[in-house]
């Protein structure tokens, strides 16, 4: 069996720009999202069938995370720049959420375990041991600075432990 597959820029920004309706840039090289950051940053956990095994994480920081929910959720800029300064509203963590969610396809290619969307963590809120180790790892990941068109842009780690 394959392991989870790390996904590419371009097929990052597809994605995003499939899901959110407008133009997305990404750029590689960006630093490493790091949730213990001024701001913190939005943690997704994917695992992987059978056996719900880790299989990946999602981690953007908090203004990137209030441009994708703003962005999904048609929420004007405004609102999501004073997001992305003081914190996520619940309309746009659950934008996110599924966002993050949909992303995962992103994740999933034949031959491989089935990953789907286990959690979503706020910044700021304590991550599970099992996730919280490969944030920062030197192991397959994509940093990436996202730009997304009418809102601004931030930094998306996608790691595979």
């Amino acid at each position: 069996m394959r392991k989870t597959p790390l996904p590419t820029p371009q097929q990052v920004r597809e994605t995003l720009q499939m899901l959110l309706g407008r133009e997305v840039e990404v750029e590689t090289g960006a630093d490493m999202v790091n949730p213990k950051a001024e701001g913190g940053a939005v943690v997704g956990v994917f695992d992987a069938q059978p056996g719900h095994t880790l299989a990946a994480l999602w981690v953007s920081d908090l203004p990137l995370s209030a441009y994708i929910g703003a962005a999904l959720g048609l929420v004007p800029a405004r609102a999501a720049e004073d997001a992305a300064n003081v914190g996520l509203t619940e309309l746009l963590t659950e934008n996110l959420r599924e966002a993050i969610n949909v992303a995962g396809s992103l994740l999933n290619c034949e031959g491989a375990p089935h990953v789907t969307l286990e959690a979503v963590y706020a910044p700021g809120e304590w991550l599970p041991a099992d996730a919280a180790q490969w944030v920062m790892a030197y192991v397959p990941r994509e940093d990436l600075k996202v730009s997304v068109a009418g809102y601004g842009e931030g930094t998306l780690s996608i790691v595979v432990p």
